[in-house]
Formats: C-alpha cells, sequence, structure tokens
C-alpha cells in the first residue's frame, strides 16, 4: 500500500542541521492495522508527515501502490493525498459552527458530488451517530467527536488511513471503541497507520513498529552514536504534536 526505501530527512535549524529519520525502510499493506510507538522525539510525526505525502524525504523513496512518489509536485501531491489518504487527529480538528455531517462533507466540498450528503449520513449511521447528524461539536462526546472524525477521514474513500494519537485525548473504554472502529475499517482493505503513546493501541493491531531516535526497531544502535543523536532528535521541529503539520 505504501513503502519508504532508506528514508532519511533532516532539517535545518539555528545554523544546526538535524536527524530526524535516519535511513527507514518501512511498508504496510492493505487491510493492516500498525501502530507506530516510541518516545516523544523519536521521528514519529516526522514519519507520518512522510506517509501522508505532507513532506518529503532529504534521501530515499516513498512509495504509494509501487510508484514513486518522492519528489512528485504540490498539485500531483494534493491529488494524491484525497485520493488514497485519509487523516485522523488527536484533537479531532472539527469544524465548531458545522454540523456532524457537514464537518463529513468537507473533504468532497469541491466535488460537486450529488451523492455525498447520502455518504456522509451512511458513515455517521454505520460509527453510531445516526441521531446526531445534525447536532454541532459542543454538542457531542470526546468519543463522538472523533467517530465524526474518522467518518470525514472516510468519504473520499481512501484506502489508507493516518491516525495521530487517536486515543490520546480519549478515556479507556472509548478509547476501545475508537480502537474497535479501525478494526471494522481494515476489513475493508483500508490500512491503517496509528502513531501513539497508548499500549491500549497494542491489543488491536496486526504489528507495533517502535522508533527511537530516529532508527526503526532492530536498527537502534547500542553504541555512543545513539546517545549523541537523542539530544538532536529531541529538538525535532513540530514532534510529536498531536496536530496537523
Amino acid at each position: 500500500m505504501i513503502e519508504t526505501r532508506d528514508v532519511v530527512k533532516r532539517y535545518r535549524t539555528g545554523g544546526e542541521t538535524l536527524t530526524a529519520l535516519k535511513g527507514i525502510d518501512f511498508a504496510v499493506e492493505p487491510g493492516e492495522f500498525v501502530s507506530i510507538m516510541g518516545p516523544s522525539g523519536s521521528g514519529k510525526t516526522t514519519l507520518l508527515n512522510l506517509l501522508g505525502l505532507l513532506d518529503d524525504p532529504s534521501e530515499g523513496e516513498v512509495l504509494l501502490d509501487g510508484e514513486d512518489v518522492t519528489g512528485i509536485s504540490d498539485t500531483e501531491r494534493t491529488r494524491s493525498r484525497k485520493r488514497t489518504i485519509g487523516f485522523v487527529f488527536q484533537n479531532f480538528y472539527l469544524i465548531p459552527t458545522l454540523t456532524a455531517r457537514e464537518n463529513v462533507e468537507i473533504p468532497a466540498l469541491f466535488d460537486h458530488d450529488p451523492t455525498v450528503e447520502e455518504r456522509a449520513v451512511d458513515l455517521l449511521e454505520r460509527m453510531g451517530l445516526g441521531d446526531r447528524l445534525d447536532h454541532k461539536p459542543d454538542e457531542l462526546s470526546g468519543g463522538q467527536k472523533q467517530r465524526v472524525a474518522i467518518a470525514r477521514s472516510l468519504i473520499n474513500e481512501p484506502r489508507l488511513l493516518l491516525a495521530d494519537e487517536p486515543t490520546g485525548n480519549l478515556d479507556r473504554a472509548t478509547g476501545k471503541q475508537i480502537l474497535e472502529e479501525f478494526v471494522d475499517i481494515t476489513d475493508r482493505d483500508v490500512a491503517v497507520i496509528a502513531v501513539t503513546h497508548d499500549e491500549l493501541v497494542n491489543e488491536y493491531v496486526d504489528r507495533t513498529v517502535e522508533l527511537v531516535d530516529g532508527y526503526m526497531g532492530e536498527d537502534v544502535p547500542t553504541d555512543g552514536e545513539h546517545a549523541s543523536d537523542s539530544a538532536l532528535s529531541a529538538s525535532e521541529p513540530g514532534s510529536d504534536g498531536g496536530g496537523p503539520p
């Protein structure tokens, strides 16, 4: 579904070069639920941004459906995101003046699709919110807001769903309900990647990938280089902020 090959990401800040990702090889299959875990500053959000085609690597390749999408134009990137990728954020980012249904319709607003309202209603009903269609965000609980956000992420029928700390603002019982929704989504061959600190997520995923100081899993060094890298990656711009880049 999506793959990174030997991906490196560097940032220039204060006259210094910080390396947030260091040779990441990662792939996810259709219908697979994967969590990415690691301490703050480990590169999780940077990797999510690359997988979501919100940024380009400094080195290496990102492939979507086997096609190299590294370095494509902003217009092509936007089209690929809209066609293929949905996003769910920790803080929901619903528009407060719009109803649940209207919030779900937002990503398809300029498509002139006469079925969008019907599809939005169907998605909300599948999320158990058929009686909340005309409620605004301040009339919804945290779990209901997250379900609206999930429905919104699915309105364009993506094949990849990226979730940034999706249970971070929810109590445990509600978090379990949201994770069960993700499992249901994978049954429709949608791949789900969740960046999280929440160990609860690991009870639902097919596998867990760990990032530490920009290295993935078994690639984490055990020598002095690892310790020196830690201070740099902890300063990673925008690291693990739980919000849209």
